[in-house]
């Protein structure tokens, strides 16, 4: 029994991990599918949204405003991001590469300036425990799978039933004729990268008080998005989707039997796996 209660728990934080990858892996594949840039300062984003969370709470008081308002300040240095540094050089892939890089520099050392080296927690804004076989098991974990799947619900229906949403579409799938047919494609590049930086913040604040938050943490969380996406499909929200699930259970049942670096290796194998077998990923194209 206690071998099948672990294991239980073990699948329920996999879930949970998993909803919280796929809002930052969604992010980061919905600015690549677009764009075509790998930002390599993504996991700074989901860094940046639970420590702006961190003083908005500190501030405010309320972790629902900090919910609410991190991924707006954060999708709002994306504008930033996306119209001064990345715009001149959206079509030179090795140089968006080296400027990200230098990005996720600045957010780093910035963070580390101000909020200090010392890892810091965010008490969860409420306290209640669900029993699972016998253990206690932290209802506002559940809170965060069922607050993520509604905010990936929220991105399907923008994508799919409203005309902005329909225009990303496009341009993604091809983004010549896209503006040949009129689709202002600056226009979209920018609300994109904004959108894509709000989902990472999103998971930064969902995420901060479950684990640890220090200005190193987005280097933590960039491995994992990175094979969600590889795993799924470069530029395939559905197969990030499908992927972020797939390894956040394989991480929390893994968990259960072998250390956390021995669960990071085994994520790493499926992902050569699939690999093998679909060199695309599980949804991929051709980009």
């Amino acid at each position: 029994m206690a071998l099948e209660s672990a294991l239980v728990l073990g699948a329920a934080n996999g879930l949970v991990w998993g909803f919280i990858l796929a809002l930052i892996a969604l992010g980061l594949t919905l600015v690549f599918g677009v764009i075509r840039i790998i930002n390599v300062a993504h996991g700074d984003l989901y860094m940046l949204g639970a420590v702006i969370g961190w003083y908005l709470i500190g501030y405010l008081g309320s972790f629902w405003l900090a919910l609410i308002l991190a991924p707006i300040v954060v999708g709002v240095l994306g504008l930033a991001m996306e119209r001064s540094v990345l715009r001149p050089i959206e079509d030179k892939a090795i140089l968006t590469i080296i400027a990200t890089f230098g990005l996720s520099m600045v957010f780093q050392q910035g963070v580390l300036a101000t909020f200090g080296g010392a890892p810091q927690r965010i008490p969860p804004p409420f306290h209640a425990v669900l029993n699972v076989y016998g253990y206690g098991y932290d209802v506002f974990r559940i809170f965060v799978a069922g607050f993520s799947a509604v905010a990936l619900i929220a991105l399907w229906l923008f994508l799919y039933k409203t005309r902005f949403g329909t225009w990303i579409r496009a341009v993604r799938q091809d983004r010549e004729l896209a503006l040949g047919v009129g689709i202002p494609t600056n226009q979209i590049y920018l609300v994109t990268f904004a959108i894509g930086s709000g989902l990472a913040a999103l998971g930064g604040v969902l995420a901060a008080p479950i684990v640890a938050l220090d200005f190193q943490m987005g280097i933590d969380i960039l491995p994992s998005a990175l094979m969600v996406v590889i795993i799924g499909g470069l530029g395939s929200l559905e197969g990030s989707l499908l992927a972020s699930i797939l390894l956040g259970e394989l991480e929390g049942i893994a968990s259960v039997f072998v250390t956390p670096t021995t669960a990071k290796i085994l994520q790493l194998l499926t992902m050569s796996l699939v690999l093998l077998v679909r060199p695309r990923g599980l949804f991929g194209r051709k980009v």
